[in-house]
């Protein structure tokens, strides 16, 4: 009786972990239906447990990591995804989707870690090597476009070329300024796929950039006639339009879209480009309003400050226009573009000059002339700063050098340059 039990026992014990197993593959077949079927709160359901029962199977992981980003769980996904990684050296799928979701979120030098990982497994399928090396030259594009021109091709050398690696070409060529190559790869580009915005919009800029905006304009209004209302279709021909002086008719295009499209109306970049139309057609208290309503919301802004101070300069608001943009000159740092500065310091120095503040004027000349040189401008406005100092001899080298290089651009100016040049030398 007892050697019945003990065979019983025994029996049951050996029953038991394939009985065990049995459960486990079940779970996993239907956390992959419930994958199939898009049920990703199913399939995390099912497959957490299996990745505790499994923490060293790299499918369950890289399934589980896959059901949670999906579910919204991006911290959990990428734990699930940097399991898998650890449990398979070879699988590259968890380590291309772990870049992927440490790329969406800020984290370049991670994401860049996890992608390269992935590209260089040698047993990797090709595809999937190709889909690395691609996603490196996304990352890589805007600051290190050389590494992404090579990463590009590496994916193409693995995977054959694919529609969009021409869109990304012609961006690389852009950043890198070899202008005729990016302009023949959005052709290609928009050949592949005539209803690429991305591509049209990356011609029209590549065209415009080498002095062909009519061309560019074309392009972009045969996208308008299947795409009317595409918001970027738009802003670039807005952009285009403003290059050959044609301000008057971009701005109602901007002004419809504001009017129609929610988003539009918020989008800020949308809002100061109007704002530049409205001062190119002689339109600065339109312009005036829209930069106040930017400047609400980021009052700091020296970008804003100097176009609002710009605007107020045409309107001959002298005194609030100089204060304005003495605030914009003093925040050098904050520009990122030491030309942009310079220019804001040549407002500056005219609305100073408008305010009969010679001193500031040519502080604010000095600044600027640490980036830019002088023009007719610059060196009539430090003229005339001189000689309201009383500063005689600096007053007429400076009025020489103007009429010296104004050559009747500016006979009001120029005249008055005679003029004064005639009254200093008598005061000998």
């Amino acid at each position: 009786m007892r050697t019945m039990k003990t065979i019983a026992l025994a029996a049951a014990l050996l029953a038991a972990p394939c009985s065990f197993a049995q459960a486990q593959t079940a779970s996993m077949k239907d956390a992959e239906a419930a994958l199939e079927k898009g049920d990703f709160a199913t399939a995390e359901t099912l497959l957490l447990p299996l990745s505790q029962q499994q923490p060293a199977n790299a499918q369950v992981l890289y399934d589980l990591g896959f059901a949670q980003e999906r579910n919204g769980k991006d911290d959990a996904a990428a734990n699930s995804y940097a399991a898998a990684a650890k449990a398979d050296a070879k699988m590259a799928e968890p380590r291309i989707a772990l870049g992927l979701l440490q790329a969406r979120s800020g984290q370049s030098i991670a994401a860049h870690a996890s992608l390269a990982a992935a590209a260089d497994i040698p047993t990797a399928p090709p595809k999937l090597r190709a889909k690395a090396y691609r996603a490196l030259a996304q990352l890589d594009a805007e600051d290190h476009p050389a590494d992404a021109s090579d990463e590009l091709l590496k994916a193409i050398d693995l995977d054959g070329e694919h529609p969009a690696d021409l869109q990304l070409t012609g961006e690389l060529a852009e950043r890198s300024g070899d202008l005729p190559h990016a302009e023949q790869s959005y052709v290609k580009a928009l050949a592949a796929n005539p209803e690429s915005i991305d591509a049209r919009v990356g011609l029209a800029h590549a065209m415009k950039q080498q002095g062909r905006s009519s061309e560019a304009e074309d392009v972009l209004r045969t996208g308008l006639k299947s795409q009317p209302d595409d918001l970027r279709l738009i802003t670039q021909l807005a952009s285009v339009l403003l290059a050959e002086d044609k301000a008057a008719e971009a701005i109602p295009l901007l002004e419809q879209l504001r009017a129609a499209n929610p988003q539009a109306a918020q989008d800020a970049t949308l809002a100061n480009m109007l704002a530049h139309l409205y001062d190119a057609s002689d339109q600065p208290a339109k312009a005036e309003a829209l930069y106040r309503s930017q400047l609400a919301q980021h009052p700091s802004d020296p970008i804003l400050l100097d176009a609002l101070g710009s605007s107020l300069v045409r309107q001959a608001k002298f005194a609030e226009a100089e204060s304005l943009l003495a605030k914009a000159a003093s925040e050098r740092a904050a520009f990122h573009d030491d030309k942009l500065w310079a220019e804001a310091a040549t407002h500056l120095a005219f609305a100073a000059s408008r305010n009969n503040h010679p001193q500031l004027t040519l502080q604010a000349l000095a600044a600027r002339g640490t980036i830019l040189p002088d023009t007719a401008s610059t060196l009539f406005l430090s003229a005339t700063a001189n000689d309201s100092l009383h500063k005689r001899d600096d007053a007429v080298r400076l009025y020489k050098a103007f009429l010296a290089v104004a050559n009747g651009k500016y006979p009001t100016e120029e005249f008055q340059a005679r003029h004064r040049l005639v009254a200093l030398q008598h005061e000998r």
